[in-house]
């Protein structure tokens, strides 16, 4: 785990908080798949990603899911920071997109770290910044973009990711991540085969150029 969390960190941290989080951190390994958080769940600790991806979703009240960003290595989420910080329940949902492998941080040490460490303040304020500027452009997608342009910008976030072509989602996984039918996404699925752009297989689909 150490050389791990320097790898991912040397640059961010100082050597005396690095130590810090590995005295006080749990390690954890999520399977894909695997729910971290779930809405209503009191947030007790911080995740600071080392490897892997986790997708952060927001929940209507009819159930229906929206995709709000992914966290990659080296990130955490403004969201967690909030609950933890305000000691209130969860609002969002955090699923694991890939195997990952996380460092859980006690939610005292947050506070004490950010009065004690620059670069841990600079690291949550610039991780409120990034998730924001995310969740700003999910809503700019939702309020400005088709259909069609929403698909394309969610397989081409998948691939950068993943690293890998071939996308392993269903339609109706998609229709609910983008919050919307899978009759519609099937049928843009379909016109951006035709068109050349990606090849259809059962639950799975191999972007060749978006």
């Amino acid at each position: 785990m150490l050389n791990s969390l320097k790898e991912n960190f040397a640059n961010i941290f100082e050597d005396a908080l690095i130590d810090e989080i590995l005295e006080v951190g749990t390690l954890k390994n999520i399977k894909e798949g695997e729910k971290l958080i779930e809405i209503g769940d009191y947030v007790r600790s911080m995740p600071l990603l080392i490897s892997g991806a986790i997708k952060i979703l927001r929940e209507d009240e009819n159930g229906d899911e929206l995709l709000l960003y992914f966290l990659e290595r080296g990130d955490t989420c403004a969201m967690t920071l909030t609950c933890c910080l305000g000691q209130t329940r969860s609002e969002i949902r955090a699923i694991a997109e890939l195997d990952t492998t996380i460092i859980m941080i006690p939610i005292q040490k947050m506070e004490e770290w950010t009065g004690k460490y620059k670069s841990w303040r600079n690291f949550v304020f610039q991780s409120y910044h990034a998730r924001l500027t995310e969740m700003l452009e999910t809503i700019d997608s939702i309020a400005f973009y088709n259909m069609d342009e929403r698909l394309v910008k969610y397989l081409q976030n998948k691939q950068k990711i993943t690293n890998d072509s071939i996308i392993n989602s269903t339609h109706q996984e998609i229709a609910y991540e983008l919050h919307t039918s899978r009759v519609v996404v099937s049928r843009l699925l379909k016109k951006l085969e035709s068109l050349g752009k990606i090849k259809l297989f059962r639950n799975s689909i191999q972007i060749i150029s978006l």
